[in-house]
């Protein structure tokens, strides 16, 4: 009887008082998280929700948006979680392409949902606290589904052209969970905590569902704020916590005097969705006391394609070795892989990668070749299959002929004490093709002098890695979970308003 729901299912009645999740208000047990979707999958079928119809929900990262979810699973329906912050013309959007059939909206979100459901003409139902509902009765049995049934339905970032919205299936989903159950070494007795959005494959599929996997408690901070994870990791005496670099960064500058005996509890720190520092791992580590690992994934991967094992030696830059069902290769233009060592685009298959785009075919053909994701990320693989991701493949700068990876360059320059957070990009450059910006947020009371910068930077890397063009920003542009948004930094804008350092040279 495969359901996504079913784990949750199976801990209410097994160990019904043992702590499920935590919010901002009282836990929830595993019997509480069983009779609230329960109570809510009944109000779902009595509205004429039947197994495979798409259902919007929208809502923040409390106990409520578990039990809508595993509610909604468990009825059959597929479900299309969205940004809270998103708009009525993105929500009108996905309700069309997605084809859904209702709409579910936490309480405190505001109009937009509402307002595009209405518009689209979809019935739109308030979630409130405690997952409270008015009517049916409370579902008895699961829907018995087949793994290859579309569970999820996550949408893109929708870098080029409109969002496309990843069918992510039953048996993804639970093999997302089984995998990092496994390789986290989960238990019963584990306290999960995080401040990722659950409507993100990252909270939603590998930290919502590994943990209820696995029977453990999962502690949820909405919206994030480092001062806040930080006293929820000490008060719910977290042994494990996932987030993204900028979470940990912030984490770090927040941590005041706070040292490792602050926080014996925790083991573990994973984190994905972006590149992770060296700087930055190395000072997490060194103040928290706990192991911090890297993963890689994608939505169209569940969330899962390679990760630092708790048992292997961790290698400086990687990402770690493909994870248990899965494969990874790096291929070249011509689709097929690469030397060790070289430099390719990363393609990953397995039991977590999509069914397809949603009424997708002609971007489901160009992202799947032979059951194989085409990443458009750019790697390397050594000889004992770790992974290095070199660079989005649409961010690599081409500067007079040199290709130049982004990311060697932000990590040289997260080494600058007075540098908080850096993105680098390519310009437009009549002479060069293009020519190498850093935006950068800089320490509180910080000055940073372009040509000291360039200087320093000289000394680590090669002169045309070297960036010539310096913006500096309060703080980066940042998507739902904290990673990053360099789509959303105006290359035209840096370069009218950069700092020129010193000619090329």
């Amino acid at each position: 009887m495969p359901n996504v729901a079913e784990a949750a299912w199976t801990h209410a009645r097994t160990d019904p008082d043992r702590i499920a999740i935590r919010g901002a208000g009282d836990p929830w047990t595993y019997g509480d998280l069983q009779q609230r979707s329960a109570a809510f999958a009944g109000a779902v079928a009595a509205a004429g929700i039947v197994p495979g119809d798409r259902v919007l929900l929208s809502a923040p990262s409390v106990p409520e948006f578990a039990a809508a979810y595993f509610a909604l699973h468990a009825a059959g329906a597929a479900v299309v979680t969205v940004n809270t912050m998103a708009t009525k013309p993105e929500i009108e959007y996905v309700i069309a392409d997605a084809e859904c059939k209702l709409v579910v909206v936490w309480h405190e979100v505001g109009s937009a949902p509402a307002d595009a459901a209405a518009a689209q003409g979809v019935p739109c139902w308030t979630l409130e606290p405690d997952a409270a509902v008015s009517a049916g009765d409370p579902l008895t049995d699961l829907h018995d589904a087949a793994l290859e049934d579309t569970a999820t339905i996550l949408y893109t970032s929708g870098t080029t052209g409109r969002p496309k919205g990843a069918q992510l299936t039953t048996g993804n989903v639970v093999a997302c969970a089984r995998i990092f159950s496994d390789v986290l070494e989960v238990t019963p007795d584990d306290r999960f905590g995080t401040g990722l959005p659950l409507f993100h494959v990252f909270g939603q599929a590998v930290v919502m569902g590994t943990t209820i996997r696995a029977g453990a408690s999962l502690s949820l901070l909405s919206p994030f704020t480092p001062g806040a994870m930080l006293e929820m990791l000490r008060r719910d005496e977290l042994t494990l916590m996932a987030g993204v670099p900028t979470m940990w960064n912030a984490m770090l500058h927040a941590a005041g005097d706070f040292g490792p005996e602050d926080f014996t509890s925790l083991r573990l720190a994973a984190s994905g969705g972006a590149s992770l520092p060296a700087e930055v791992m190395r000072a997490f580590t060194d103040r928290f006391g706990c192991l911090i690992l890297e993963g890689y994934g994608l939505t169209e991967t569940t969330g899962a394609a390679t990760f630092n094992g708790i048992h292997r030696e961790r290698k400086t830059g990687a990402v770690g070795i493909a994870l248990p069902e899965c494969q990874v290769e790096i291929r070249g233009e011509d689709g097929k892989p690469v030397p060790t060592g070289e430099v390719g685009e990363v393609y990953v298959t397995g039991s977590v990668i999509m069914k397809g785009y949603y009424n997708r075919p002609e971007a489901t053909a160009e992202a799947l070749v032979d059951g194989w994701l085409r990443s458009g990320d750019l790697g390397t693989m050594d000889e004992d299959g770790d992974v290095r991701i070199v660079d989005r493949l649409k961010d690599l700068i081409i500067r007079g002929g040199y290709n130049v990876y982004p990311r060697e360059v932000e990590e040289v320059l997260y080494e600058h004490p007075d540098i908080v957070e850096v993105a680098v990009i390519g310009v437009p450059d009549d002479h060069l093709g293009e020519e190498i910006a850093a935006v950068i947020a800089p320490r509180e009371g910080a000055q940073i002098d372009p040509v000291a910068l360039k200087a320093w930077t000289k000394e680590r890397l090669s002169a045309y890695k070297v960036p010539r063009l310096v913006q500096l920003v309060d703080a980066l542009p940042k998507g739902p979970t904290g990673k990053v948004l360099k789509r959303a930094i105006d290359a035209d804008e840096v370069r009218a308003s950069a700092m020129t350092t010193v000619a090329a040279s």
